[in-house]
């Protein structure tokens, strides 16, 4: 058997960029960033109060007191958005909502709190009670947060909706992307049916190509063909054509790779090597370089969602320029022991307790129901051959 990495190795060494293009920021959302964003203006883009209240010179206020209040004129109110640079002079005061630009010569807000009648609508003087902190009080500075030029994002990264918000602060409107991979899904075997179905017996659920589409378009593929074909040659082949006519830049398909008599992925795809691969579910494995790149992962739905997260995933986020191929690990203790198989690398579907992590089904690798509550896989390293009660394991986030 070849170890989980060195084959994920021989996956990657395969593996070509798709190309990229500049679309609008709107649209970028999931993509990949293929050339680092730098900010267009500085964040702030101006001195800004924090606070609704008064822009106020310091020096006029900083002896104030319920007792004693400092009584300043108010000579402009200023609302977020406002274009105003009133000039404040000894004694006096700008009304001002947060957000609003600070006029050059305020240095502090007082908060409407701070103040008797401030909120009034109608107001030439206001009475300071309490005054702020120190100079510079609840103003947001030019700048502080990044000067224009800084890079907002890297390249590689996945455009989220933090990432998305910081480069549309920077007042940048359009973003230079990797294309969407393309990705064909086949699942065989002539004991599948459609969801919802009349089942005869030996007959049940197809349910692999929801889950295989559903975790590429996590990775932003665009999933260009989802079918299912029997254990028939012909079938397979006529598949695999309409894939490539589609354009796909990557074919997964599940089922048909172990040692069975009708392993019709085996007995099809000449291009592709077979191979076993030292874990837990997932053992048996096809990959061809292609193009298209040709993933043959196992049957059973754990042994297939998990195939994808340890070859295919990686595989498809390479292919997009991404700088972090792999999901974030954590490590916590188990909040209950199970056995591991020896040798191989185990990745069992795990749940988060108030303990740790806990198995969220009974290890078998055709327990699909058990996968609806897993939050998680447990990554057991090969050499280890029996999971204690607290002791702290990796655990590869899914959800």
């Amino acid at each position: 058997m070849i170890s989980v990495d060195a084959y994920l190795t021989r996956i990657l060494s395969a593996v070509t960029t798709v190309e990229s293009s500049t679309v609008a920021l709107a649209d970028a959302h999931g993509r990949t960033l293929r050339a680092p964003v730098h900010a267009a203006v500085d964040l702030p883009v101006f001195d800004n109060s924090a606070m609704d209240g008064f822009a106020v010179r310091f020096v006029d206020v900083s002896h104030a007191s319920p007792a004693t209040p400092a009584v300043l004129r108010v000579i402009a109110d200023l609302p977020a958005g406002t274009a105003l640079t009133p000039v404040l002079g000894v004694g006096e005061a700008a009304r001002i909502m947060t957000g609003a630009p600070v006029p050059v010569s305020a240095d502090a807000i007082v908060p409407f709190e701070d103040t008797a009648g401030g909120l009034e609508d109608s107001l030439d003087v206001v009475r300071v009670l309490r005054p702020p902190r120190a100079a510079g009080a609840h103003i947001r500075r030019r700048g502080e947060d990044c000067a224009a030029g800084t890079v907002l994002v890297p390249a590689g990264v996945r455009l989220g909706p933090l990432q998305v918000a910081a480069i549309a602060a920077g007042n940048c409107d359009r973003v230079d992307v990797s294309r969407r991979p393309r990705v064909a899904v086949i699942s065989t075997g002539s004991e599948l049916v459609p969801p919802g179905s009349a089942l005869s017996h030996g007959q049940i659920p197809e349910s692999n190509a929801l889950l295989l589409s559903a975790l590429a378009t996590e990775t932003a593929a665009e999933v260009v063909l989802r079918g299912t074909v029997g254990d028939v040659d012909d079938d397979l082949r006529a598949a695999l054509a309409e894939a490539t006519a589609r354009g796909a830049d990557a074919v997964i398909t599940s089922g048909g790779v172990s040692a069975g008599a009708f392993e019709v992925v085996k007995n099809t795809i000449a291009e592709m090597t077979f191979q076993k691969v030292a874990m837990q579910p997932g053992k048996p494995q096809g990959f061809a370089a292609g193009p298209p790149l040709l993933f043959g992962l196992p049957g059973n739905p754990v042994s297939a969602a998990v195939s994808f997260e340890a070859f295919v995933r990686p595989a498809l986020l390479a292919m997009q320029g991404r700088a972090d191929l792999h999901r974030r690990m954590l490590r916590l203790p188990a909040a209950q022991g199970w056995r591991v198989p020896q040798g191989r690398r185990q990745y069992l579907p795990v749940v988060l307790v108030d303990g740790g992590v806990a198995p969220a089904t009974a290890g078998g690798s055709h327990l699909a129901g058990g996968l609806a509550g897993a939050e998680a896989y447990a990554v057991i390293p090969a050499d280890v051959d029996t999971v204690s009660h607290g002791d702290l394991v990796d655990v590869m986030l899914v959800s």
